[in-house]
């Protein structure tokens, strides 16, 4: 794949009064073709029209792409949560909200999705039916699948990283010029096998202090580059690991259970004007994605494995189940905190009003539960270092309010996510909401069309991913014909308003090597069938009045599955 540098700026440009999105473009591709003409043999006449060309490197927007690790649809409070999130919401009351995006239902797809504009099947970065083993987690790209990063250090933007990685190679070696991944322990506090453990430190305030640091660096010493920054948060992943006086806040608000929750959060949703329909019904027979029975005894008996109705658990129980998600807030509660401090660096460094930003969460709420690194202390504060606790799936599930199902399923609660964005020198809506359908394959091609940077398609797959800026000023057509989606035995396609869905209510561990992920097949037949514009919950399948609809869409999931095969073997 080659980068190709726009030179031409026709007399189309200026047919309509431009807006402030049109500008900032074409100043951006006059910036670039001026570095590339001078950086070769240039005509006279080039020479003459580059002379009365004036555009600094500052006119350049910058770049904050934030995401969250296993943060539910609705758990900031713009979106209908009641944890406190006042610089989530800040962004989303200067900017747009929108209801329909999708990640891909787990944290190493929609990282290297995200970062490429590719789907992760496409790039070997998650498995699908009939693909090699090689394809995963562990997979590593193609040489064509190039971050964003890697386009943008060439045009004169300085890149950097915070938090976590996920994605094969290293950060610097695909792009970016700093990167920490910051984790020094299995958990959000370091490991309790070492020795001098150093007391004050805690994940994500180490991850907003590296981007600070990386911030300041960069007014210091690169003040005429813009920047683009990957900042990537591991809350509220488990183990639920949170500071005391961040879990004090939230201490006795859930024990009235995740019943009520759900019902809270819906009618806040409508109160602030999020269109997303009706609450889908609890299953209480769909608990964790991966059975860990050894690991539930260790959790003790307030630990319960399904979404149980709240009247129906034990004192034990609602208090257990209370606490996890006081600690799951608190961790959301401590990352805006810390997405604040990062914002008043932009302001002191007055960057912040021609600064691209972004949030999302890389899957939906999660149901899993398990015990892994250091282990679990019953005895020590839940919480703290010693404690190995998983939200688990009657509070994913209000997590992913008003939908249906966790993370690692592709059900509307496994891939929707909060998306805000917010530029003020870039549009103007200001606290409005998009229904836009977007997906995070579409962050990678939005950046380089507002850094003007386009892709030529030459030796290798065009992005399936599109750019987002025409619903920056409105909502739009359709971005997308067709959304694909699969993850362990779970696969889904959305095309308009309809959506086919076949899942697993539980899988083996690891899904990869299992007997099961050998077997599948392209072709499925077991399908469920939703028209999302009436039925988001996933409630009423219409298999049986539109089996020729099912067909077809089903046809057309297998048919882009054998195509991201042959995409890699472009390579």
């Amino acid at each position: 794949m080659k980068t190709k540098i726009e030179g031409a700026v026709t007399l189309a440009h200026f047919g309509a009064p431009p807006n402030t999105l049109t500008l900032i473009t074409m100043k951006n591709q006059l910036s670039i073709l001026a570095a590339r003409l001078l950086s070769s043999s240039i005509s006279a006449s080039a020479l003459l029209l580059l002379s009365s060309i004036h555009v600094s490197a500052s006119e350049r927007p910058n770049f904050l792409i934030i995401i969250a690790d296993d943060m539910g649809f609705s758990d900031a409070g713009c979106y209908g949560g009641e944890i406190d999130t006042p610089n989530l919401n800040g962004l989303a009351a200067e900017g747009l909200r929108f209801t329909q995006f999708y990640n891909t239902a787990r944290c190493w797809p929609t990282r290297s999705a995200l970062m490429t504009g590719y789907y992760p099947q496409q790039i070997r970065r998650d498995g699908f039916p009939e693909a090699p083993r090689s394809f995963g987690g562990g997979g590593r790209r193609p040489a064509w699948a190039k971050t964003i990063a890697e386009y943008l250090k060439p045009v004169g933007y300085r890149t950097y990283h915070s938090g976590k990685w996920h994605i094969d190679g290293k950060p610097t070696d695909h792009g970016f010029d700093l990167s920490d991944q910051t984790s020094k322990g299995p958990g959000f506090f370091e490991t309790i096998k070492k020795v001098d453990r150093d007391p004050d430190y805690y994940e994500t305030i180490h991850t907003a202090q590296h981007a600070i640091d990386c911030l300041k660096d960069h007014a210091a010493q690169h003040p005429d580059q813009p920047f683009f920054h990957y900042l990537a948060f591991r809350a509220p992943h488990f183990p639920l690991h949170a500071l005391p006086e961040d879990i004090k806040k939230y201490q006795d608000r859930y024990l009235n259970g995740w019943d009520e929750l759900r019902k809270e959060r819906l009618n806040r949703q409508r109160e602030l004007g999020i269109k997303v329909g009706d609450l889908s019904p609890l299953e209480p027979d769909v608990g964790p994605p991966y059975h860990f029975p050894e690991k539930l005894k260790i959790l003790g008996p307030g630990e319960i494995n399904r979404p149980l109705p709240w009247s129906d658990l034990t004192e034990e129980q609602r208090r257990f189940q209370a606490t996890k998600m006081a600690i799951h807030a608190a961790m959301i509660d401590r990352m805006d905190q810390e997405i604040g401090r990062v914002l008043d660096q932009l302001r002191a460094m007055n960057a912040l009003d021609n600064t691209f930003i972004c949030f999302l969460s890389d899957n939906g709420a999660s149901a899993e539960i398990m015990v892994r690194g250091d282990g679990h202390d019953p005895e020590a504060a839940p919480g703290s270092a010693e404690t190995y606790l998983c939200l688990g799936p009657g509070f994913s599930s209000a997590g992913n309010t008003p939908f249906r199902r966790h993370k690692t399923w592709v059900h509307e609660g496994g891939i929707s996510t909060p998306f805000i964005v917010s530029w003020p020198d870039g549009f103007e809506a200001k606290n409005e909401f998009r229904s836009t359908v977007g997906h995070v394959i579409d962050i990678a091609p939005t950046v380089l069309d507002l850094a003007g940077v386009s892709i030529e398609p030459r030796d290798a797959p065009s992005m399936p991913g599109t750019s987002l800026k025409p619903a920056f000023t409105c909502d739009t057509t359709p971005l997308h014909e067709e959304l694909w989606f699969y993850h362990e035995s779970n696969r889904a396609l959305r095309q308009g308003d309809w959506k086919i869905v076949h899942s697993s209510k539980v899988r083996p561990f690891p899904w990869r090597q299992s007997a099961e992920a050998a077997a599948e097949k392209l072709v499925e037949s077991k399908w469920a069938l939703y028209n999302l514009a009436e039925d988001r919950a996933e409630q009423n399948d219409l298999t049986e009045i539109y089996p020729e609809k099912v067909k077809a869409m089903a046809e057309r999931w297998a048919e882009m599955g054998s195509q991201f095969l042959e995409d890699v073997s472009h390579e």
